[in-house]
């Protein structure tokens, strides 16, 4: 599971240009069955053998993460940038960063997001907004415009790094630690016979989960299961508004959600000793289960949630047991058949 996390969370993958995440799915997938992409950047596996004329199960997260693009070069070679997803502005100033620069080719070029420093604030000035940010790439201007084009992504950076006991840090396991947590299902799935299987790890959740929805229409699963994050608790949280890291992954309850999916996803973590908590949602679930569950005539979904502190930030933190047992409850559920 570690070794798949830190392939995924390595590579680029910000929302509608997630060509780098994609190879990385579909080297990860290939052993697994016929990978193909779509027209939106998601990417398809249908695993063998294929078992027509059972339950078709969609196991799916989202490949892609927030970011930025570039909007403007100044004349002085400052890079303006506009968020791509929901990035959380109190944690950007002097945040470093990596410009994908597509002006010569594919270039990565470092760069620091700019901070007033505290010795000329008046102690009253707050972050500016995320759609006003500027990135220093210690560039002219006239080297900028050549490198760069407008729309470039800009991800923040924060590679994968084990803390202490199973946690690990990094600026994109939203969502790649559902990833790895569904090509982790899909492996255990491999000899099921109770079931034909696809995985989709897909597009643009982060903008509107258009890959989602379009992946669910050309896949036409019976069932599906997504794997998305949630919030874990920290030392300032509401209790009732997280979840534990450690504990196992959260099964959600909402109105879109088939509420006997989340009740076999109890009972079989239940029957199997598979540590979970549950996730109360009395409205939209704000993932990609809620476009999957309207597809074509409507799909019956449930959802699990990996518990993770610090979401959109360049240090978001996950416990891989979580990601371990969500792999283990969707492939006991699975095995053990759907009706």
């Amino acid at each position: 599971m570690l070794n798949d996390l830190e392939i995924l969370c390595a590579a680029p993958g910000v929302s509608g240009d997630e060509g780098g995440a994609a190879e990385a799915a579909e080297h990860l997938l290939s052993p697994l069955g016929e990978v193909t992409r779509t027209p939106l950047g998601s990417v398809l596996c249908r695993m063998k053998p294929a078992r027509a004329g059972l339950p078709h199960v969609m196991l799916t997260a989202h490949l892609d993460s927030i970011g930025m693009m570039v909007t403007q070069i100044t004349d002085k070679g400052f890079v303006k940038a506009a968020p791509c997803g929901g990035l959380d502005r109190r944690s950007l100033s002097g945040a470093r960063v990596t410009v994908h620069a597509t002006g010569g080719g594919r270039e990565t070029l470092p760069g620091v997001i700019l901070a007033t420093p505290p010795h000329l604030s008046d102690g009253k000035s707050i972050p500016p907004k995320a759609d006003r940010l500027v990135v220093d790439i210690g560039m002219s201007a006239e080297t900028a415009r050549r490198k760069l084009n407008y729309g470039d992504r800009i991800t923040l950076d924060g590679p994968l790094t084990p803390l202490l006991g199973d946690r690990v840090a990094a600026a994109s396991l939203d969502d790649r630690a559902g990833c790895a947590a569904v090509i982790g299902a899909a492996k255990l799935l491999r000899e099921c016979a109770a079931a034909e299987i696809s995985v989709a790890l897909v597009s643009q959740e982060e903008v509107g989960s258009a890959g989602a929805a379009t992946a669910a229409y050309a896949l036409a699963p019976d069932f599906a299961f997504a794997v998305d994050v949630s919030f874990g608790s920290t030392p300032d949280d509401r209790p009732e508004d997280c979840a534990e890291i450690g504990k196992g992954p959260m099964i959600g309850f909402a109105p879109i959600l088939d509420r006997a999916l989340s009740r076999r996803l109890t009972e079989t973590a239940q029957k199997h000793g598979i540590p979970y908590q549950t996730e109360i949602i009395g409205s939209r679930t704000g993932t990609d289960a809620d476009f999957i569950a309207v597809s074509r005539g409507g799909v019956r979904t449930g959802l699990l949630s990996i518990p993770l502190r610090f979401m959109h930030t360049a240090g978001e933190i996950a416990a891989l047991c979580d990601l371990e047992q969500t792999a283990r409850l969707l492939a006991k559920t699975i095995e053990e058949g759907l009706s």
